[in-house]
């Protein structure tokens, strides 16, 4: 399974992003207003600059407290982006997030953003893949 086919299953289409001079408290809201963990960091919706996860917001709340919602987005966001393209094998993306403990990966054609998955997107990817090669060993066995 390529990533280009976790991206079609997923309900929304698109990348919601944030501009890195947004607060951390907006960021907050929309984390909260959307039901999502993460969003990639861009002043222009097409080029990704960072991303901030709840993970980045938790670990600086724990280490500066409730001021840290006054900061800018860019002073807390991730910077060194692990990026995947459309193409790409999902055992391996599966592999990479699972190996450097993060759970979103933004999807870029060239170096303009097209998506954004997550780790459970990308394990009920594959959950459905081995669902259907069991599907198709049984039948042969079966005989069918």
């Amino acid at each position: 399974m390529f990533v280009t086919q976790i991206l079609n299953s997923k309900a929304h289409k698109g990348v919601l992003t944030i501009d890195p001079s947004a607060s951390v408290a907006d960021a907050v809201t929309e984390l909260a207003a959307r039901r999502i963990g993460a969003l990639v960091v861009s002043e222009d919706g097409r080029r990704a600059q960072g991303i901030l996860s709840e993970r980045d917001i938790v670990r600086e709340l724990g280490r500066d407290g409730g001021s840290i919602l006054k900061r800018k987005v860019s002073d807390l966001m991730t910077k060194e982006l692990q990026t995947c393209a459309p193409g790409d094998d999902a055992r391996a993306i599966l592999t990479a997030m699972t190996e450097g403990r993060f759970r979103h990966m933004p999807v870029e054609e060239g170096d303009i953003l097209v998506g954004l998955i997550s780790l459970g997107d990308v394990v009920k990817a594959r959950l459905s893949e081995v669902s259907m090669e069991k599907d198709a060993l049984e039948s042969m066995i079966a005989g069918s």
